[in-house]
């Protein structure tokens, strides 16, 4: 496993770390969720992602578990949370990033993760509702508490992004250092060109979300919904909608003859484009079985394989980015 900086900071992650979106609590309980996060532990991971609002609390609470029986010492890993939705009803507990929702919402994370602290916690969208310098105090305040060592924002705009760090900047307050965003062969626009400024003028780093497209990228969409993926849980009919684009597929397809010609799978193929774009601090994978786990952290090894010839044959199939 290599290790990179986070953006400016000088906090190392793995270049394949493993998010818990979806799978826990949909498809995964606390024993296969132990022996997916330990096989990725023992392959190199230091980075383990999760969210409040995962299966409404409860992925939180799995992975505190599964922390508290692996026994792993602490330092030798980093748990990142986010916040923004909420897990209640009230006008001051969902869809907001004001002051009193992520001060409570921070005690709540941790009491279900079963920690003193994360090392990473995330602004999970923007609120429009809520003056940005009320969420840079209550992150700096959040830090300063030790309840977090670090923070970031995910799926902001450039802009938002920008605005948040000159407001830290200018109190001296502790800036953001990270923003997660989904990035993959089929969804380069944000990762690649928006926030191209940021890498370089501020330092920002990326763990980005979503590097398989939802299983898009993996091929096994291919022939419409098997049983039993992501796509065929009840209540992600959204994402079932997502994936079955005949476009997207057809890329799909054309890009399968790469992937048999270096020796890798579809999935690693992926991962391993991701991982060529040096402004990309960790890839954030997913499992529901440590087999996959052991598939994904093959990707590593297909990266020097991704030379400039192949990367060109790719983006002759998705579409490059000037």
């Amino acid at each position: 496993m290599n290790y990179r900086r986070l953006g400016a900071s000088g906090l190392k992650l793995s270049e394949l770390s493993f998010g818990s979106w979806i799978s826990y609590g949909a498809q995964l309980g606390d024993d296969t969720a132990r022996e997916c996060m330990a096989a990725a532990y023992d392959a190199g991971v230091n980075f383990f992602d999760n969210a409040e609002v995962y299966a409404k609390g409860k992925s939180e609470n799995i992975m505190g578990n599964v922390l508290k029986k692996l026994g792993w010492r602490r330092a030798s890993y980093v748990v990142s949370t986010k916040f923004f939705w909420g897990l209640a009803d009230g006008p001051n507990e969902k869809n907001t990033l004001n002051r009193k929702y992520l001060m409570q919402a921070i005690d709540g994370s941790l009491a279900r993760l079963q920690l003193d602290y994360v090392d990473l916690v995330y602004c999970h969208r923007p609120d429009p509702d809520t003056p940005i310098e009320e969420t840079v105090w209550a992150m700096h305040d959040m830090i300063r508490a030790g309840k977090a060592y670090y923070w970031g924002t995910s799926e902001w705009s450039a802009a938002e992004i920008m605005a948040a760090w000159q407001i830290a900047e200018r109190h001296h307050l502790a800036k953001p250092v990270t923003e997660q965003p989904q990035y993959n062969l089929l969804h380069r626009e944000r990762v690649e060109r928006e926030y191209a400024r940021l890498y370089r003028d501020i330092g920002i780093g990326a763990t980005v979300w979503s590097p398989l497209a939802s299983g898009l990228l993996t091929g096994k969409y291919n022939d419409g919904v098997p049983s039993g993926s992501r796509a065929a849980l009840k209540g992600y009919e959204w994402l079932a909608e997502r994936i079955l684009d005949p476009a997207k597929i057809a890329q799909v397809r054309l890009l399968a003859p790469i992937a048999r010609e270096i020796g890798c799978t579809m999935a690693q193929l992926s991962l391993a484009w991701c991982l060529k774009n040096p402004n990309v601090s960790s890839v954030i994978t997913g499992a529901s079985r440590p087999e996959q786990v052991t598939e994904n952290m093959k990707a590593l090894d297909v990266v020097t394989k991704l030379d400039a010839g192949v990367m060109a044959r790719i983006d002759a199939i998705v579409g490059a980015l000037a």
